[in-house]
């Protein structure tokens, strides 16, 4: 890890893109001002740690919930319409 000293208005550099500026500095909370590319993401690391565990949750989707979306889907466009006329219940 690099460990840099900064003052309140000093910048750091990240490549040429991505500037992290010292905002304010009150007692033991340091405030950050980050200039990024809107393309980039920046986030808290905790937020950060939460994103990618709902990520990983949802890539891991039975094939059973495939198949209901299907269903679903193709009823909604037209391409199958149901005997019953109800839509297939959906687990929770």
């Amino acid at each position: 890890m690099l460990v840099l000293s900064r003052q309140k208005d000093q910048t750091i550099m990240i490549g040429d893109l991505i500037e992290i500026t010292i905002v304010d500095i009150r007692g033991d909370k340091v405030r950050l001002g980050i200039t990024a590319p809107t393309a980039i993401p920046v986030h808290r690391k905790e937020v950060y740690e939460a994103i990618r565990s709902e990520n990983r949750a949802a890539a891991h989707v039975a094939v059973s919930d495939v198949s209901l979306l299907e269903a679903i889907v193709k009823e909604v466009s037209g391409l199958r319409p149901q005997a019953s006329g109800k839509r297939p219940a959906v687990e929770t």
